[in-house]
């Protein structure tokens, strides 16, 4: 397995530690990713995306979303009420999951919908108005705090 190093990374760049760190994590890991249940992650407009999961034969009843520390969180357990059922083949799975997805900074999800055997969940990116880029003008004259005189 190949291994990076970020370091020269942290000498030209500040508050990028979690970007590393998620890099060195999917990198560094050995573990196959899960690929029950499919799912979608589409961006319907500039700062908004949408994460659809294939949840065929799961009610509302028996899934979960959470947010919980920049992580969002799916999970689905289904009541266990066909014991008395004899299937002859058996193709739609309907095992519990836990599928988690991390969330950017300034990322909410806005809402959840099942319909058609799918989970739409809606998130929207909110950049608060202190990050956004502004414009500094720039002051004609001397340098606030300097006298003219004390400089030789």
């Amino acid at each position: 397995m190949r291994s990076f190093d970020f370091a020269p990374l942290h000498r030209a760049t500040i508050g990028f530690d979690q970007i590393a760190d998620l890099m060195d994590r999917a990198l560094s890991s050995d573990v196959a990713q899960p690929s029950y249940p499919p799912y979608n992650i589409e961006k319907t407009a500039a700062d908004a995306y949408r994460i659809s999961i294939a949840v065929a034969g799961f009610s509302e009843a028996d899934l979960g979303v959470e947010v919980k520390e920049n992580a969002l969180i799916i999970s689905a357990k289904r009541s266990e009420d066909d014991a008395d059922r004899t299937y002859l083949h058996r193709g739609i799975a309907t095992r519990a999951f836990e599928r988690r997805f991390t969330l950017a900074d300034h990322v909410r999800v806005t809402g959840a919908s099942h319909a058609d055997g799918m989970l739409h969940i809606d998130l929207q990116r909110e950049v608060p108005e202190a990050l956004k880029p502004r414009r500094i003008e720039i002051a004609t004259g001397q340098t606030p705090g300097l006298d003219a005189k004390a400089v030789n």
